[in-house]
């Protein structure tokens, strides 16, 4: 066993995040936003009105790290955030009009990003990572590691 940190799983996927993050910021840079900001936007298009909680489950993010990420977007007019008429505890997210026009200009920027990491990575390797990824995201895959965790001694959260 090694504390060798270039062979810890954690600690390259967050440094390959780290980087691809940069490189997608850098190409948003323009509209003022960055990756995560118009990332969140989009889902927020895709899911409708969803609960703090429904965005945070599937942006893979705690809620107090979600509301920090949301404030500057809220504050910037281009998320509403109101009480759920049936759960006066929680609150619905909805895109603005000014975020729906702010979705479509980093859209573009976005789209440039997008299309450059796939001409730079390869269309079949970049299918293939995300489809990875996607199983590393997945609560399937929280369960087989926290029951793994069990079964070694080792703990889990």
């Amino acid at each position: 066993m090694t504390n060798d940190p270039s062979t810890c799983s954690n600690a390259v996927l967050r440094q390959a995040m780290r980087r691809i993050g940069q490189l997608y910021d850098d190409a948003l840079a323009p509209s003022g936003l960055r990756a995560t900001q118009h990332g969140l936007l989009a889902t927020v298009r895709k899911m409708g009105s969803p609960t703090m909680r429904e965005l945070a489950e599937r942006a893979v993010m705690d809620l107090s790290g979600l509301s920090h990420t949301l404030k500057p977007l809220t504050r910037d007019g281009y998320l509403r955030l109101a009480p759920d008429p049936r759960d006066r505890r929680a609150r619905r997210i909805t895109l603005t009009e000014k975020g729906e026009a702010k979705l479509g200009e980093t859209a573009q920027l976005w789209r440039g990003a997008q299309d450059r990491f796939e001409a730079v990575f390869g269309m079949e390797r970049a299918v293939a990572l995300k489809s990875e990824l996607r199983i590393l995201t997945s609560p399937e895959f929280q369960d087989a590691f926290n029951a793994a965790g069990a079964e070694m001694g080792t703990g889990t959260r």
